[in-house]
């Protein structure tokens, strides 16, 4: 089997924070016109499109975020076994909000929702609904300097087994989320990184990291164009137990090369002759009012889709700040 691993995607984000301008004005003449200095701020800064689970904006803040995924499944899935047929699509209906107890502090609910998955193989895979797992926590800027528009923050958040086992959820002793997100911005420009790992607290799921990068322009509020890259790898496989039984015999654990990486966990014992998923997406935000803003990303994987279960994703989303 074809194993694909692709360099380090690194989020290289040059922050490099700006000096601040100087305070105040010197009179020349009369007749010159004074100096008119900008202060930087937040009040631009637009959350990620991609990998919501793990990909956050780095500024606390409080705000509500519905989330639609349609994600269309590769036609086959490369398994031990070999070649298994499967197309189709899920679709996510999540919610995601986040309240802030200060500038610097804020809860976050990062994974809830409620999952359809329609195989297009009945024979192996069958069409079956339920809710996702639950995950939230804390985020703390550790530098919140809107003078030069840039921030660092750190999150932890628990996965909560909660989930439908017919939706690839609710196994294992759930999963801390570590997570450490920056933020930059120039005027209409931004870019933003983040990058962290999944740790469950048993041997049965899968161990991962990932590192997401994103960059935006404001040509003008109701056009925000934006580009962003994710790197999913496993660092460790899960044990392989038979699993899901209304999949695949419950065979998927123990046949499957790859891993779900944002959205499910298989616990695949094989998962790292396939460790890496690297995805690239395009898209744009609309900013509606000073509190709503919509967004709209298409995703394609940059490594092999059979490799993994996806083909591609659309993500439409609403944001409502207050």
């Amino acid at each position: 089997m074809k194993h694909s691993i692709p360099t380090l995607l690194t989020g290289v984000l040059g922050i490099c924070a700006a000096a601040p301008a100087i305070a105040g004005t010197i009179a020349v003449e009369p007749s010159a016109p004074v100096m008119q200095t900008t202060t930087g701020g937040f009040e631009k800064a637009r959350k990620p499109m991609t990998n919501p689970t793990m990909f956050d904006l780095a500024i606390p803040g409080t705000n509500v975020h519905p989330i639609f995924l349609y994600h269309n499944l590769p036609s086959f899935v490369n398994t031990t076994v070999g070649p298994l047929a499967m197309g189709g699509h899920v679709e996510v209906y999540a919610l995601q909000f986040e309240i802030a107890f200060s500038e610097r502090l804020s809860l976050v609910a990062t994974k809830d929702g409620y999952v359809r998955f329609r195989p297009d193989q009945p024979s192996l895979w069958t069409q079956q609904s339920g809710f996702a797992n639950i995950a939230a926590g804390l985020k703390y800027a550790f530098i919140y300097d809107p003078a030069n528009s840039f921030a660092v923050s750190g999150a932890a958040t628990y996965e909560f087994p909660t989930g439908n086992h017919d939706v690839y959820q609710v196994e294992g002793n759930g999963a801390l989320n570590l997570i450490l997100s920056t933020v930059k911005l120039w005027d209409n420009l931004q870019i933003a990184a983040s990058g962290g790992v999944r740790l469950p607290f048993d041997g049965q799921q899968s161990t991962n990291s990932f590192v997401s990068a994103h960059a935006s322009y404001e040509v003008m509020p109701w056009f925000i164009p934006l580009v962003e890259v994710n790197w999913h790898s496993v660092l460790s496989a899960g044990n392989g137990r038979p699993n899901y039984f209304s999949q695949a015999l419950g065979l998927t654990p123990a046949v499957a090369t790859f891993e779900g990486n944002d959205l499910l966990n298989f616990g695949a014992a094989n998962s790292t002759q396939n460790r890496d998923l690297v995805t690239a997406a395009i898209g744009f935000r609309s900013r509606i009012t000073d509190h709503i803003t919509t967004g709209v990303a298409y995703e394609i994987p940059l490594t092999d889709e059979n490799n993994s279960v996806i083909d591609d994703r659309f993500t439409v989303d609403l944001i409502w700040s207050f």
